[in-house]
């Protein structure tokens, strides 16, 4: 893979600029707003500030990565310093560019995700506030999306919540796979200070509990079955997005066998 795709560490980058493009879609189609510049330009916003803050990661541990990550583009000679940094400039530009064709209000919001982002990769992220950046920027996230491809974002703020657990449970994974990297550079995350056996277990738990408050929250809305609820497999945006719990799918006619068809009763 060419160094200057793995500077910006393309899977987690993909699995968010997915993540995006899906939710702005549901959210447009829940609306009634056409999938079309709005919903291109929040995506590349999205895209822009995952190649800023994979670069600008990279950047800043590139002396400790020297030492316990010597295969990493930087470290290893394959990418310039220079040329990391224009990357995630381009990267920024992008984001900014495309923020600022949607509005004020997602120039904003993709703007502090970004600058928390920025505060991970330079100092929070060798601390034991290390989740705390998450917690911003994958909190905003849904609003910047719902901003950007112009729906209102109290639509989403009821699914809010579930991302802290999710943010939380995202971090801890991410830092237990440089777990004895980080502790070779002296690094105090919150991974460190817990430990590995209990933060794989808190990570653990709190992913179940993403799962289980998505699928409750489809069973109390009528949406999904117990098996669903347990499994937290089904997607809670689009109730999130501002459809109404326990309204049930409008029944269809069927015709009696050898009868006149009749209408069946609505559900309450």
């Amino acid at each position: 893979m060419p160094a200057a795709i793995r500077l910006i560490h393309p899977a987690p980058a993909l699995a968010v600029v997915v993540l995006t493009a899906a939710l702005g879609a549901i959210l447009a189609t829940q609306a009634g707003v056409p999938i079309g510049d709005r919903w291109l330009l929040t995506v590349l916003a999205v895209a822009g500030s995952q190649v800023f803050t994979g670069a600008t990661n990279d950047i800043a541990d590139r002396f400790r990565d020297a030492t316990v990550r010597p295969e990493k583009p930087l470290p290893a000679g394959e990418l310039s310093l220079n040329a990391a940094t224009w990357i995630a400039s381009i990267g920024l530009a992008v984001q900014l560019a495309a923020s600022w064709r949607t509005g004020a209000l997602p120039l904003v919001l993709g703007a502090a995700a970004s600058g928390s982002a920025l505060a991970y990769n330079l100092y929070l992220s060798r601390t034991p506030f290390s989740p705390l950046p998450y917690l911003v920027s994958f909190g905003l996230l849904p609003a910047w999306i719902a901003a950007g491809v112009g729906i209102p974002i109290e639509r989403v703020l009821p699914a809010i919540p579930l991302v802290a657990p999710f943010a939380m449970a995202a971090h801890l994974a991410n830092t237990l796979r440089d777990f004895e990297a980080d502790a070779a550079g002296s690094s105090r995350s919150l991974a460190q200070v817990l430990g590995r056996r209990a933060s794989r277990l808190l990570a653990a738990g709190l992913a179940l509990a993403v799962g289980l408050g998505v699928g409750g929250a489809l069973l109390i809305g009528g949406r999904a079955s117990p098996a669903s609820a347990g499994s937290g497999t089904e997607f809670c945006w689009p109730q999130s997005a501002g459809q109404r719990p326990g309204r049930s799918v409008p029944a269809r006619r069927r015709p009696r066998s050898r009868g006149r068809p009749h209408r069946l009763p609505r559900s309450a």
